[in-house]
């Protein structure tokens, strides 16, 4: 990828060892960020090629270690906190607790090396069941006890829409993971990710380049679901292909019947699309193997959240070169940049809260405990709601290593700044970038959401 080296993290490989320069240079990487603490332009169809194959990340050649987290590695930050939180998802069917536990590793390896200028942070990730009462209340706890001076590695069903107007009147500008429509669709909320809707679009778009006559796109029946299958089914429209929509109950219960349903839908040369957490989609495709339906139709494909080794690994190779999966982060397996390697060594060291292991929520979280420490290192005064947020916003065009655009948090009314993805498949338990197609394409604007927000955000170049 020839990504540049964050300065940062350069100055902390450079005093670990001249050789790991020397291995390093070309490869690309980032900052890092502070603790955990209370709980530990072209068209859509247009290619830049990516850099390395795949999904689980490399840190065999030990290059660099989690002191390359902060400026001073070993001296832990003893400066006053900087309180940071979060509220994610966590209920049967529905865990994106990853996201924050991740931040949070990222958080305490910043934390253990230096912190923000000699400030840890102080991170609160808290969970919650899709209640819009408990959300709101959580969002409360966070300013008046808890004292947050900035919101990030938030990734839930329904925070956004609930939550949006309180983070706007307090002057809270969040960066998060998002689900619903709120966190693309207003100005204080930006995400690293481009959530089930876009997501779902990439999957979709993949299929659909590959010479799907006909897609059966299924999904968890939580909140949002006409908004996510718009934008699928807006892409399907404009290539004149059939889609059909359909929801299940999760947690499934009858796997069996839904792989079924799908392939008969889907006809022979038509893809399945899924939208679902890994361990609920493991279940529809491992029905599917059991029942031998696998080869019934032409493709499968699944949103980001599929993109995780326990998925390919409970696969297994039977699915090599079957199953297609929107990848909206850098493959990790194989991949031995500096980014790929900081983040191994951080969740190897910190990261025993992340359940799903190497996987697209844990590079989420690592991604934004990359993009707040970049903002917190420009402040040069008080930290505060207001300074914090000033920071988060003035984030631009900023190469993460793992995204295929540089990051543009901006004063926008709307956000989707990363609108450009890969596209993974399993090998033999490891997830790897398609032969064909995979590499960093731009979703399509055929979904109109895309085409609003690049009309007033533009289209930003794929990281170099």
């Amino acid at each position: 990828m020839n990504r540049s080296f964050h300065w940062r993290t350069r100055t902390a490989v450079a005093a670990i060892t001249a050789v790991a320069v020397g291995v390093i240079a070309g490869c690309s990487s980032s900052s890092s960020s502070s603790s955990s603490s209370a709980a530990s332009s072209a068209a859509a169809s247009s290619t830049a090629s990516s850099s390395a194959p795949a999904t689980s990340s490399s840190a065999a050649a030990g290059t660099v270690t989690t002191s390359a987290c902060g400026t001073k590695p070993g001296v832990a930050a003893t400066g006053t906190p900087i309180n940071l939180g979060a509220i994610n998802t966590k209920q049967p069917g529905t865990d994106f607790s990853d996201i924050e536990n991740m931040t949070g590793a990222y958080f305490a390896c910043v934390n253990a090396n230096g912190g923000i200028n000699g400030h840890p942070i102080k991170y609160f990730p808290l969970t919650e069941q899709t209640s819009p009462s408990q959300i709101a209340s959580l969002a409360k706890q966070l300013v008046t006890s808890d004292h947050v001076v900035g919101v990030v590695g938030s990734s839930s069903i329904i925070e956004c829409s609930v939550d949006a107007a309180y983070w706007k009147s307090v002057g809270i500008d969040v960066l998060g993971a998002g689900i619903d429509p709120e966190c693309y669709s207003t100005p204080n909320t930006a995400s690293v990710n481009m959530g089930p809707r876009y997501s779902s679009d990439g999957a979709v778009q993949y299929v659909l380049a590959q010479g799907a006559s006909k897609i059966a796109f299924d999904q968890s029946n939580v909140p949002g679901t006409g908004y996510i299958a718009a934008g699928p089914n807006a892409l399907a429209k404009a290539k004149g292909v059939s889609i059909q929509d359909f929801t299940e109950n999760v947690p499934i219960t009858s796997a069996n019947a839904i792989a079924t349903k799908l392939v008969t839908a889907a006809g022979p040369s038509g893809a399945v699309v899924l939208n679902f957490t890994p361990p609920e989609a493991l279940l529809i495709l491992q029905a599917a193997q059991k029942l031998n339906l696998e080869d019934r139709v032409k493709y499968w494909a699944c949103s980001t959240p599929c993109n995780t080794d326990f998925l390919a690994t409970s696969l297994g190779p039977k699915w090599n070169d079957k199953l297609f999966v929107n990848a909206e982060l850098t493959p990790l397996d194989g991949n031995t940049s500096a980014t790929a390697q900081l983040f191994d060594a951080i969740l190897k060291q910190y990261g025993s809260d992340v359940s799903g292991g190497v996987g697209s929520f844990s590079e989420m979280g690592f991604t934004i405990g990359e993009i707040a420490t970049h903002a917190l290192e420009s402040i040069t005064g008080p930290y505060t709601i207001a300074s914090v947020s000033a920071a988060l916003k003035a984030v631009s065009n900023y190469n993460t290593g793992m995204l295929c655009q540089g990051y543009t948090y901006g004063n926008y009314p709307e956000h989707i700044p990363n609108n450009m993805d890969y596209t993974v498949t399993p090998d033999n338990g490891k997830f790897v970038q398609a032969s064909s197609g995979g590499g960093c394409t731009l979703i399509s604007a055929d979904d109109p959401q895309i085409a609003a927000y690049r009309a007033v955000a533009g289209t930003a170049p794929a990281a170099s």
